[in-house]
């Protein structure tokens, strides 16, 4: 089973308000040759779009699956962040900007 499809079942199961995704990237990219084209910002349709289009692709398309199935089961926010960022998980919920990408409904 894939950690993150596990992550997003006990969210669903907790009636989590959140989900935090902790990866070794920064988030979702729409080029990801370019550091400037992060998403800060996604809902769900637009992460069906991204994923058609290949943008979304190889392992963050399990991750982002697996978000949108969260959000769908009532989960309210999906964060993905760099875990390799000190403090990475205050600095995405506690700033107005964050430094990932959050998925909403």
């Amino acid at each position: 089973m894939n950690a993150d499809t596990a992550a997003a079942a006990v969210a669903r199961l907790l009636k989590a308000e959140k989900l935090m995704f902790l990866s070794d990237v920064p988030g979702i990219f729409l080029d990801r040759n370019n550091p400037d084209t992060l998403q800060s910002h996604l809902t769900v349709k637009r992460c069906r779009e991204l994923i058609r289009e290949g943008i979304i692709d190889a392992g963050m398309v399990p991750k982002v699956e697996a978000a949108l199935e969260a959000l769908e089961a009532g989960v309210k926010k999906i964060h993905i962040v760099d875990a390799r960022i000190p403090h990475s998980v205050l600095l995405e919920i506690y700033s107005d900007t964050g430094i990932g990408t959050e998925i909403v409904k």
